[in-house]
């Protein structure tokens, strides 16, 4: 297969995966190659601070997943991951962004200790704690869930929603007990149970769950 475009990071990253959605459910060809985060030379050349997703393309390397999901929608306006109609667009974007600066950003301080063997210090878990009850109130305001986040139609916003709010579920579930998606946006189980079932959200999935298994089992340093 003639491939233009190639995804670089790794199937257990959640933007990775945002951009990985987008792209199979525009129908796009693209190679994959597994690039983790690092402050090598070789990874600044292509990612100024060392970070994934990266994309190259033919005429050079984009980083930041919401630029590639710019680009894609940009470069493959077809079939449309955004509303044609210019406020529906914005409205579109406000979700991702939402989620993304609300919600992941947050979540993110957890990781370590939620997923990875690490320790978060008590004063983390209390300043992240209100800001995710405030980021999930205001999604539960923004999200329409007719039947999609934004609407009547699939669009990148999905693609966010789909790879993120499950991270926020397994993150507060552990670190306090209590599944804080469950619990103010109830909407969320029905609806990441619908995306799921897209065959290409399967595939993600399928991808992710291996490299996962393989992060896992790799030797410790």
């Amino acid at each position: 297969m003639n491939t233009a475009i190639t995804l670089c990071g790794f199937s257990v990253s959640n933007y990775y995966n945002k951009v990985k959605l987008s792209l199979l459910e525009k129908g796009i060809p693209f190679a994959e190659a597994l690039v983790s985060p690092s402050q090598s030379e070789e990874m600044l050349a292509e990612s100024p601070v060392g970070k994934v997703p990266f994309l190259r393309t033919p005429k050079g390397v984009l980083s930041e997943s919401q630029v590639l999901t710019e680009f894609i929608e940009d470069t493959w306006p077809e079939p449309p991951l955004y509303p044609r109609d210019s406020f529906e667009r914005a409205k579109c974007r406000e979700l991702i962004e939402h989620i993304e600066l609300h919600l992941e950003l947050q979540a993110r301080r957890l990781y370590a200790e939620a997923f990875f063997g690490g320790t978060v210090s008590a004063e983390t878990k209390a300043e992240v704690a209100p800001l995710l009850e405030k980021g999930l109130k205001g999604l539960a305001r923004l999200a329409r869930f007719a039947p999609f986040i934004g609407g009547d139609s699939f669009t990148h916003a999905d693609c966010a929603a789909w790879v993120h709010l499950p991270l926020v579920s397994q993150a507060t579930r552990k670190i306090y007990q209590r599944d804080f998606v469950e619990q103010l946006l109830p909407q969320a189980a029905a609806y990441l149970k619908l995306i799921g079932e897209r065959p290409h959200a399967q595939k993600v999935s399928e991808d992710r769950k291996a490299g996962m298994a393989a992060f896992m089992s790799r030797p410790k340093k």
